[in-house]
């Protein structure tokens, strides 16, 4: 038996790359998949690999950047199997331009699918789960959002891209603190896998090797997600890992690092020798992509 047997998941995003082999693993381990992804072609391609393998999905391609289309996801996913026990929010796109030479659609476009789309599935969902808690109904529910390192580091040519996933994973914090008393989790992750985004993005990076462990599969980040998709999980919210290749790590966001406090107001010219100092004591940056 799966660990997610008897469990039904809503992936975004899930006709192709990361999404794909979310749906696959998902129901490798006995969960039923909503693979919901704007193509409907691709949606059912999933789907029918799933069936092919004795699993159960439907294919959904409802826009998930509408509350009203976002419902009807969630109606076809209670139609189809009774219940929505977890979220996979993983569609995205890119629309990468320095910041200068960002136009206001791109700005717009990016933020509508990355942020907006991470609010409708969840804020339906939590409602839902809210309510079923509310009625004296055990919950065990979780929310899985996808950030990036772009998002939690910076990366040079996406600010749009970078800003839509910081907020995604400062939306993961806010939602674990609210709707832990419900019975839900909320975690993300920042994936690094093959897929027609990171292809485009940073090519000569991400080639597949001609033999061996494949680091930059996107299989190899689906473990993860089935896992934090499970019951067993329901110890660990608010978290923000790193995955890819064998490697998965969690990730340590902005904290209060070193701090001097002299007790009155400092001068103009006493706050030039503070940071000094505080940067001098301070973890160095992670390099940022493309500089």
């Amino acid at each position: 038996m799966g660990i997610c047997e008897g469990r039904s998941v809503i992936i975004s995003g899930a006709g192709g790359g990361l999404g794909r082999a979310y749906a696959l693993a998902f129901a490798a381990e006995g969960a039923k998949v909503v693979v919901n992804d704007i193509r409907q072609a691709a949606a059912e391609a999933v789907v029918a690999e799933i069936a092919a393998t004795g699993g159960q999905a439907i294919a959904n391609s409802d826009d998930i950047t509408r509350s009203d289309s976002a419902q009807r996801i969630v109606d076809a996913a209670v139609a189809a199997f009774g219940e929505v026990h977890v979220v996979v929010n993983n569609a995205g796109i890119l629309r990468d331009r320095m910041f200068i030479s960002l136009s206001e659609e791109d700005w717009d476009e990016v933020m509508r699918v990355h942020l907006k789309g991470h609010f409708c599935l969840a804020n339906i969902l939590g409602k839902r789960w809210r309510d079923q808690a509310k009625a004296g109904n055990r919950v065990d529910a979780r929310i899985i959002n996808t950030s990036s390192g772009a998002g939690l580091q910076g990366s040079v040519g996406q600010s749009n891209y970078a800003a839509a996933k910081g907020g995604i994973a400062a939306l993961t914090l806010v939602q674990a603190a609210e709707l832990a008393r419900y019975g839900v989790t909320a975690n993300a992750l920042a994936p690094a896998a093959r897929t027609s985004m990171t292809e485009s993005a940073m090519p000569d990076v991400v080639k597949a090797p001609e033999s061996g462990f494949d680091a930059w599969a996107a299989d190899n980040v689906a473990p993860l997600v089935v896992w934090l998709g499970s019951s067993r999980s329901a110890h660990v919210t608010g978290q923000v890992f790193e995955s890819q290749g064998g490697r998965i790590s969690v990730c340590d966001g902005w904290r209060t690092g070193p701090q001097k406090d002299k007790g009155a107001r400092l001068s103009v010219a006493e706050v030039e020798d503070v940071v000094a100092t505080l940067l001098a004591q301070a973890v160095p940056a992670q390099k940022v992509w493309g500089t």
